[in-house]
């Protein structure tokens, strides 16, 4: 399952790490939905309900876009079905945080958006999981291991000459996890705006991410996996769900009880700790370019970071942030 992810990114910072290729190969960066860029709000610890930011077919919104044009939307996590004929969404009686992949077919809730087209990309840093541990459950952040691009990659462009103009703008922060999706749009009855929502697809746990639980968010592993994802003019429903797989490509690493409680917003949620001996453990590759990343941020998501602080978090929250990041605060709550 997936019930916590983490998307730390400022608007322009995910538009700029979700950039695509399109049929033709050409690269492109996705804009923001209009007004979208606002609704949208970085956190360490997103539950359902709230927005994220979420990837799909430029055509859902302008039918006279190309479909395999793509564009970034704020949509909320968890998906109200278009017919659902309740004027408030929080009176239906079932969760749709996610969608198990095999019974979509079998659920109108699903079924409906699917044949439609309504697949998009959810976008996070990554996600957590709670390992069952006799009484007490052990928190993970799961992730794509942040490693530089290969040569290999850096060796196949379209023509040499677009990758050179391609270069200055190409994003070497934090590599986005791309988790598969489902959106439906749904209007009050009684009339009023349309709310835009999604539901997280899982699969089977992958044999490495077993131990902690036996369900995961269905990835999609590269660019070229998400671009048939999303577009629905080329790949059809039936194709489309066979990217849907379980594979050993994430990794992962324990953390403090402290994300247990959702209104918990800190890097403390991402710090890595050390389950036998209870203190900071000797980092990883991936949790060293985690911890750098976050050190290192750009000014854009600093001061984005601090004005919206200002209007929707208690004071304090920066100070514990800079506190964490200078390595001044070294004392980590643990299970």
């Amino acid at each position: 399952m997936c019930g916590r992810t983490a998307c730390t990114l400022a608007p322009d910072e995910v538009s700029r790490a979700s950039s695509y290729r399109n049929r033709r190969g050409q690269r492109r960066q996705p804009g923001w939905r209009d007004g979208d860029a606002d609704k949208y709000r970085p956190s360490y610890n997103k539950s359902p309900q709230s927005m994220s930011p979420v990837l799909l077919s430029h055509r859902h919104f302008d039918k006279n876009a190309p479909v395999d044009e793509c564009v970034l939307a704020a949509m909320r996590w968890g998906l109200v079905p278009s017919w659902f004929k309740e004027n408030d969404p929080s009176k239906m009686q079932y969760s749709t945080s996610n969608c198990r992949s095999e019974n979509i077919l079998q659920k109108k809730t699903y079924k409906e958006p699917l044949l439609k087209g309504q697949r998009c990309v959810i976008l996070s840093d990554g996600f957590y999981e709670w390992r069952r541990q006799e009484k007490e459950k052990q928190p993970f952040f799961i992730y794509f291991p942040q490693t530089h691009k290969s040569c290999e990659e850096k060796q196949d462009p379209i023509n040499e000459s677009a990758e050179a103009e391609e270069a200055s703008d190409e994003w070497t922060g934090w590599r986005l996890l791309t988790m598969a999706g489902l959106f439906d749009c749904w209007t009050p009855p009684t009339g009023g705006e349309p709310l835009y929502t999604y539901s997280v697809i899982t699969v089977n746990a992958s044999p490495n991410l077993h131990s902690i639980h036996d369900r995961m968010p269905a990835i999609l592993a590269g660019e070229d996996e998400v671009r048939r994802w999303l577009d629905f003019g080329e790949v059809k429903s039936v194709d489309a769900l066979k990217l849907l797989q379980s594979e050993d490509i994430l990794t992962y690493h324990p953390v403090s009880s402290f994300v247990n409680n959702s209104r918990n917003n800190s890097p403390e949620c991402l710090q890595p700790v050390d389950l036998n001996q209870k203190k900071e453990p000797k980092p990883t590759a991936s949790s060293k370019m985690m911890m750098s990343w976050l050190a290192s941020g750009s000014s854009k998501r600093k001061a984005s970071e601090e004005d919206r602080d200002k209007k929707d978090t208690p004071s304090k929250s920066t100070g514990a942030l800079q506190q964490w990041l200078q390595g001044a605060n070294k004392k980590t709550k643990t299970q």
